[in-house]
């Protein structure tokens, strides 16, 4: 199974892919898509969409891990990063990939067995399961393999159930 994870935001949108097979974890690719920061929010948000639209076309993932949105204190940037998160949503369902959503705690206890990690914590057990040479930066990529991760072990733990039910 080929997983895109996605840590969406509008001045930083951190992905990581992986294949998933036989239980294992094999990097393809992560980084970050960085509109720039002048652009009207228009402009950024099509960036976002056009770079996530590249990057699906190219590697045709089976999956999209996304973060959920949590609770924001300030409006205006809890809807920043909606439409952000939109641009992930879209550019996923018209390629038809299954959209899987984790809140960040999620993925946190699916790498560090804790949902209350710190991102220092999760960038460095990303590194070990993924048997990097070094902690994936930026952060936002770091977290997009996290979840990643988190979609491929709840994947792995769906089929086992399925096999015993």
């Amino acid at each position: 199974m080929r997983i895109i994870g996605i840590d969406p935001g509008t001045r930083i949108t951190g992905y990581g892919l992986i294949d998933f097979i036989s239980g294992s974890y094999t990097i393809l690719d992560y980084g970050c898509i960085r509109p720039p920061p002048k652009d009207a929010l228009a402009d950024r948000y099509r960036a976002i969409y056009e770079g996530l639209c590249e990057l699906m076309d190219r590697y045709q993932p089976d999956a999209v891990a996304v973060e959920t949105q949590f609770m924001q204190k300030n409006f205006q940037s809890a809807m920043k990063l909606g439409m952000a998160r939109g641009m992930v949503l879209l550019a996923a369902s018209q390629r038809g990939i299954t959209i899987f959503e984790y809140p960040p705690s999620k993925a946190k206890l699916a790498v560090v067995g804790h949902g209350g990690a710190s991102k220092e914590q999760v960038a460095a057990m990303v590194q070990k399961l993924l048997l990097l040479s070094k902690i994936p930066t930026p952060e936002d990529a770091a977290d997009a393999l996290a979840l990643a991760i988190c979609h491929a072990q709840n994947s792995l733990r769906q089929k086992l159930t399925e096999k015993m039910v």
